[in-house]
C-alpha cells in the first residue's frame, strides 16, 4: 500500500491514496524511511504523526504502510536497555549515526544475534495455555527472564529445545486441540496502545515501600496503585521520582523520561549504574529499563514513549514481577497531544488541550494495577504508575493537573516554599493525600506494629494543629501561646525537621526501613505525649524542651539500620528524664 504526501505541517503529514490503511498503522515516509503512525482517517486521506524530524519533506513523496500497528519487541535483552520513545536502543543509534540521531534509521530493540541460555520448565506431553512459563533465561545477576506462551496459543508440548538460543530460535513446539503445530520463540511483539490481557484485576492491599518517610508514613502508595507528583519548576519532582526508582521495593523499574530536559536523563544514566540496590548489592541498572525521549527529540515521539514504557512494564508484570513505572512528565506528554490535536484542526478544549485529554490520561493510568495473570498457575503481578505533572507556574487549576487528580489515588503535592527552604522531599503534608491509607492500615498493623496507625494519625493531627497555631503566631507572636500550644509547635517542628525532612545524598538518611520509621515516629510522638503529661503536673516547659534525650531524637535519622536497637535506649532515657521532671515537680 503506497500513498503520496499532500501536506506537511511539522510532525504531522497528510497523505492520499491511503484507503487500505487502518488507524494506528505504522508507515514509512519518503525514501528516507521515516517512521510514522496513522492517527486520523478521512476517506482516502490519512493524517500521520511522524516520530522523526520532517524538515525537507514535501508533497509527492511516497508513504508506504507496514500494515501493522506500532509495536514493541519483548524478549531477553530489555533490562539495562536505554531506548528512545519508539524503542530504538540509543547505544545502537550512536554506533550508526554518532551523537546526532540520523533520520530513518531502523534498529532492532533487542539483539537478534546474541545467544541466551534457555532453561526449560516444561517437557513434551505437558499441556500449556497462554501465559504459562515454559522456561527461563538469566538476563543478569538480578533478573530471571521468564519465557511465556504467547497470548492466543495453547495445546500440548511436543518438543523443547534447551541451550544457547537467539530470540528468533524455536525453544518449544506445541500442538493445539485441532492438531495444528505451533512454534514458540523467546520474542514476542505487542502493540503499544493495547493493554496486555490478564485474568482478573484485584484491589491493592500491600504498600510499595519506598524508604521515604513522608511517603511511607503519611501518604503511602499501594503496589498496583497510581500516584501523581505535581509541582512547579524547581520543587523536586524529578528528585522524588529518582528516589522512588532507586529505593522502592519493586522488582523492575521502567523510567520514562518524556519530554524532560536531557541533563535530567543524563543524571539517571550516570547515577543508576553506580548506585547499589540495597536488596541485591548489584547496580540498580540491573533491574531498570530506561525510555529516554527528551525535550529536544521529536515532539510526536513523546506521545508514544508513555505507551512504550507501560507495555514493557506489563510484559514483566505478566512474568509475576512487581513493576514500577515512572513517567516524567505527563505534562510534556499532554503538550505533544495538544500540538498534534492543533495540527489536526480538532476542536480545542480548555487551554488548547484536546477534549479527550482526560480519557487519554485515564487510558494510561488504568493499565496499572495488581492482577491475577494468565496461565495455569495462580501467580500475580503488578504495575505501579507514578506520573510527574509540571503545571506552568505551579498552577494546579490547569487542565493536565485537574484531569490527573480525577484519576489518581495518591497526590504528592510539591511545595515551592518548602523547596525554597531546602526541605526535601518538598511534599506538602497539608495538601497531599493518599486514598490507600485506610485500605493499607491492616498491613501496617500486622507487619510493622499494632499501634503504627495510631502514631501516624497523631503526627498528622500535630501538623494540622501547627498550621492553625501558625496564624496566631504571625499575629501576636509565639510568646502569646500557652505552654501546651508551644509544646505542640515544638513537636510539629520535630516532625517536620527530624522526621519528614530527608537528605537524599546522605548515606544513611536516603533510605529508612519501616521498622526504623516506626521507632523514629514513636520517639517524637511519645516525647510530645509525655511532655503534655509533665505540663499537667506543672513541669516547666523549658525543662521539657531541654532534656538530654531530645538531641538524640533529632539525630535518630542518622542512626544506621544495623543500629536501630539504640533507638529503644533513647526512648527509655527520654521516658525516664520526663518522668523525673514530673516527680520533681510533684514533690
Amino acid at each position: 500500500m503506497k500513498g503520496k504526501i499532500v501536506k506537511v505541517s511539522g510532525p504531522l503529514i497528510v497523505a492520499e491514496n491511503m484507503q487500505d490503511v487502518k488507524m494506528y498503522d505504522v508507515v514509512r515516509v519518503s525514501e528516507r524511511r521515516l517512521i510514522g503512525e496513522v492517527i486520523e482517517l478521512r476517506g482516502d486521506r490519512a493524517s500521520i504523526q511522524v516520530y522523526e524530524e520532517t524538515s525537507m519533506l514535501g508533497p509527492g513523496e511516497e508513504v508506504v504502510s507496514t500494515n501493522a500497528p506500532l509495536s514493541v519487541e519483548l524478549a531477553p535483552g530489555l533490562i539495562e536497555g536505554i531506548f528512545d520513545g519508539i524503542q530504538r536502543p540509543l547505544n545502537q543509534l550512536v554506533k550508526k549515526s554518532g551523537d546526532r540521531i540520523g533520520r530513518g534509521i531502523g534498529v532492532s530493540a533487542v539483539s537478534h544475534t546474541k545467544k541466551w541460555n534457555f532453561v526449560p520448565k516444561v517437557k513434551p506431553g505437558d499441556k500449556v495455555i497462554a501465559g504459562d512459563i515454559i522456561g527461563t533465561v538469566r538476563e543478569n545477576e538480578v533478573i530471571e527472564h521468564r519465557i511465556m506462551i504467547p497470548f492466543g496459543m495453547s495445546g500440548k508440548i511436543t518438543a523443547v529445545y534447551e541451550g544457547e538460543k537467539t530470540v528468533d530460535d524455536i525453544v518449544a513446539a506445541l500442538e493445539d486441540s485441532e492438531g495444528n503445530s505451533h512454534f514458540v520463540t523467546m520474542l514476542q511483539k505487542w502493540p503499544v496502545r493495547k493493554g496486555r490481557p490478564y485474568r482478573e484485576k484485584t484491589s491493592p492491599e500491600m504498600p510499595m515501600i519506598t524508604g521515604q518517610r513522608v511517603i511511607d508514613t503519611l501518604f503511602p502508595i499501594a503496589k498496583g496503585g497510581v500516584a501523581a507528583v505535581p509541582g512547579p519548576f524547581g520543587s523536586g519532582k524529578t528528585v522524588v521520582q529518582h528516589q522512588l526508582a532507586k529505593w522502592a521495593d519493586a522488582d523492575i523499574i521502567v523510567y520514562v523520561g518524556c519530554g524532560e530536559r536531557g541533563n535530567e536523563m543524563t543524571d539517571v544514566l550516570n547515577e543508576f549504574p553506580n548506585l547499589l540496590d540495597p536488596k541485591t548489592g548489584q547496580p540498580l541498572m540491573k533491574r531498570t529499563v530506561l525510555i529516554a525521549n527528551t525535550s529536544d527529540m521529536p515532539v510526536a515521539a513523546r506521545e508514544a514513549s508513555i505507551y512504550t514504557g507501560i507495555t514493557i512494564a506489563e510484559y514483566f508484570r505478566d512474568m509475576g514481577y512487581n513493576v514500577a513505572i515512572m513517567a516524567d512528565s505527563t505534562s510534556r506528554w499532554a503538550e505533544a497531544l495538544r500540538e498534534m490535536s492543533g495540527r489536526l484542526e480538532e476542536m480545542p478544549g480548555e487551554e488548547g488541550y484536546p477534549a479527550y485529554l482526560g480519557s487519554r490520561l485515564a487510558e494510561f493510568y488504568e493499565r496499572a494495577g495488581i492482577v491475577k495473570l494468565l496461565g495455569s498457575d495462580d501467580r500475580t503481578g503488578s504495575v505501579t504508575a507514578i506520573g510527574a505533572v509540571s503545571p506552568p507556574g505551579g498552577d494546579m487549576s490547569e487542565p493536565v493537573s485537574q484531569a490527573t487528580l480525577r484519576i489518581v489515588k495518591v497526590f504528592w503535592g510539591l511545595s515551592a516554599s518548602l523547596a525554597y527552604k531546602r526541605h526535601f522531599p518538598a511534599i506538602d503534608w497539608l495538601t497531599s493525600y493518599s486514598l490507600y491509607s485506610d485500605r493499607l492500615a491492616g498491613w501496617y498493623a500486622d507487619n510493622v506494629a499494632p499501634d503504627y496507625n495510631t502514631y501516624r494519625a497523631a503526627a498528622m493531627r500535630v501538623l494540622q494543629e501547627e498550621a492553625q497555631l501558625d496564624e496566631i503566631v504571625r499575629l501576636v507572636g509565639v510568646d502569646a501561646l500557652s505552654p501546651r500550644d508551644r509544646l505542640t509547635m515544638e513537636a510539629a517542628k520535630s516532625i517536620r525537621e527530624d522526621y519528614l525532612h530527608q537528605n537524599a545524598f546522605h548515606e544513611t538518611d536516603t533510605y529508612t526501613s519501616m521498622t526504623k520509621q516506626y521507632k523514629m515516629l514513636k520517639l517524637i510522638i511519645d516525647y510530645y505525649r509525655f511532655g503534655l503529661e509533665a505540663l499537667e503536673k506543672s513541669a516547666s516547659l523549658n525543662d521539657i524542651l531541654s532534656i538530654a534525650a531530645r538531641d538524640k531524637i533529632g539525630r535518630s535519622k542518622y542512626v544506621p539500620e544495623s543500629e536501630i536497637e539504640t533507638l529503644d535506649k533513647v526512648f527509655a532515657d527520654m521516658k525516664v528524664q520526663l518522668g523525673e521532671l514530673k516527680a520533681s515537680e510533684t514533690f
